[in-house]
């Protein structure tokens, strides 16, 4: 089922074997008759999910410390008079384990009745549906009865505790999951339980919210509907959802993601597509987590998109075909390289643009048109960073840009006060909003001094209003491609959705343009075709193609940058 982690089936992926602590000593034991060699110091938990054995769970969690309260990871061990949680028993040599006995079942369902006892029947109101442990386990476990009679005792419901998430007390089970994420990944306790007994209930501490960078996170480990995400909240059912791999364009960790979308079912949120981004484990990068900026900066996909290519006219924009923006593009290029040279042109790529569309930029405009004012940086107006996860650097492909060898010289608003002086004939945009990022004074002069400033762009923005000719550009959830982070690794990005209307991929733009001009040696038909020519061309990249780069990505050797300087392929 979309947008749904496997809990009690063999294909339980994304928890791996930890390594150990010290030295490693290997054991033997036996688990449901299978024998198995494994580390000394391991839980009997982590064992099972790295052999694919499934252990119910509620209070653990691979990236958090153990607790053990839950109790319904109990097992079997012999020689142990009783049950014991998998969790927090660590393995020794020769332990025998049972994890499917009659008595483990039977106290896994009286765990299950014991949470059950007040928990809330409003599963068809509920956000979780779909994704609740509660309700896969009750169905695993098979208990149907209900013995209490009684009234269940009532908790506050729909609470706001933050920006970003509201918390529901009737349906927490006290797995305290979402304490020890403020506690040790956030580094901000803002959470804790209160009073004793039946009347425990989570909440924040007097006189605060729940408004640190990661409070996403709580809700991604909660396990039932306790903690909802606001901005998720009656959007879509989870089994309306597919899922597809990515990577956080919000800063330079490249945080690993899924995209959770549906563009079959218009009427889940008024044409919206993308409803959520989820982290996805990576463990040398983002483990089990993202931040909040980069969760919530997703909204940009489906608000004010640009539906085609648009061209001043008489003092107001009006759209035009693609044929046609190509043709205005020919001969505007033509005209400027025979009448002044390259010298007339110059460019601002993004960092937010993959890797292979930042090569073909360069390939377009410096080998090709012989362009030598090239940059790519963009200001940073939020530089807020931690010692964790979020960098200052909020473009995901800046270290792309530099291997490249662009933006060495000079600067991007160095291009831009030239081009407000009338010293190039031409000057493309990509991806930037210089409105924004240098002041409407700047650019509006910048446009009154260029006969053409192209902006190819995503959202409507400040700046498509004075721009001459705007082509409609994809965001990375319309597109394929890799991004390199801080660490120089390189990371695999996937298609999501459809592009919106008319607008294109970077790389197939600057395709269409050199094709345009007349260019030998522009045939890619994938984002792939354009990283093997990369491969091939570009020691940093020597001998790595989509399916070594795989999942997780692969660090480069940054001193092997060398960039070509010829013309052409």
């Amino acid at each position: 089922m979309a947008g749904k982690t496997p809990l009690l089936t063999a294909s339980v992926t994304t928890w791996t074997l930890p390594k150990a602590m010290d030295a490693p000593k290997k054991v033997t034991i036996t688990i449901d008759g299978r024998v198995i060699e494994t580390t000394e110091g391991l839980t009997i938990i982590q064992v099972t999910d790295s052999i694919g054995i499934p252990v119910p769970r509620y209070c653990y969690h691979p990236g958090l410390s153990i607790v053990g309260n839950c109790r319904i990871c109990l097992v079997k061990v012999e020689k142990i008079p009783k049950l014991v949680p998998a969790c927090a028993t660590p393995v020794q040599d020769g332990m025998v384990v049972y994890t499917h006995t009659d008595d483990v079942i039977e106290a896994r369902r009286s765990v299950l009745e014991f949470l059950l006892l007040n928990h809330p029947v409003d599963c068809p109101v509920c956000d979780r549906s779909g994704e609740c442990y509660l309700q896969d386990y009750y169905m695993e476990f098979g208990l149907y009865r209900r013995r209490r009679f009684a009234p269940r005792l009532h908790k506050a419901k729909a609470k706001p505790i933050g920006p970003y998430v509201i918390l529901d007390q009737e349906r927490c089970i006290l797995c305290t999951r979402c304490i020890r994420v403020c506690e040790e990944v956030a580094k901000k306790p803002q959470l804790g339980l209160f009073q004793r007994g039946n009347r425990t209930v989570l909440d924040v501490f007097p006189g605060q919210q729940l408004d640190h960078d990661y409070s996403g996170c709580t809700v991604d480990v909660c396990p039932v509907g306790a903690l909802l995400d606001r901005d998720f909240r009656f959007k879509a059912r989870v089994w309306f959802l597919r899922r597809t791999r990515s990577v956080c364009p919000g800063c330079s960790t490249g945080c690993n993601i899924y995209i959770d979308w549906n563009e079959d079912k218009p009427y889940l949120a008024q044409g919206q597509r993308v409803f959520r981004l989820k982290p996805r484990y990576n463990p040398d990068v983002n483990r089990y987590w993202m931040c909040d900026y980069g969760r919530y900066g997703y909204k940009y996909i489906d608000r004010d998109r640009i539906p085609q290519p648009y061209r001043q006219a008489d003092g107001r924009l009006r759209p035009i075909e693609w044929s046609e923006a190509l043709e205005f593009l020919r001969t505007h290029i033509e005209a400027t390289l025979r009448e002044v040279g390259p010298s007339g042109i110059a460019v601002l790529l993004s960092p937010h643009l993959s890797t292979e569309e930042l090569y073909l930029g360069r390939k377009l405009f410096v080998e090709a048109l012989g362009v030598r004012d090239i940059h790519y940086e963009m200001p940073t107006r939020d530089p807020k960073a931690d010692d964790f996860l979020i960098r200052p650097d909020k473009f995901p492909n800046a270290a792309g840009a530099r291997l490249l060898g662009l933006g060495t010289e000079g600067s991007s608003r160095a291009i831009l006060e030239n081009a407000a002086q009338g010293r190039y004939r031409l000057l493309w945009l990509v991806g930037q909003n210089p409105v924004r990022c240098y002041g409407a004074e700047l650019f509006q002069a910048v446009v009154r001094q260029t006969p053409l400033v192209v902006l190819q762009t995503v959202n409507w923005t400040e700046s498509t209003a004075l721009a001459h000719l705007i082509l409609p550009a994809t965001p990375f959830a319309e597109k394929e491609g890799t991004f390199i982070n801080a660490q120089h690794r390189i990371q695999r990005f996937w298609q999501a959705v459809h592009p919106y209307k008319q607008a294109r991929p970077d790389w197939v733009i600057f395709q269409d343009v050199a094709r345009a001009l007349g260019l030998p040696g522009w045939h890619y038909v994938r984002a792939e075709d354009v990283f093997q020519e990369m491969a091939r061309r570009l020691p940093v990249f020597e001998g790595l193609d989509y399916g070594t780069i795989g999942d997780r990505g692969v660090v480069l050797q940054p001193e092997k940058a060398t960039v070509p300087s010829g013309v052409g392929a």
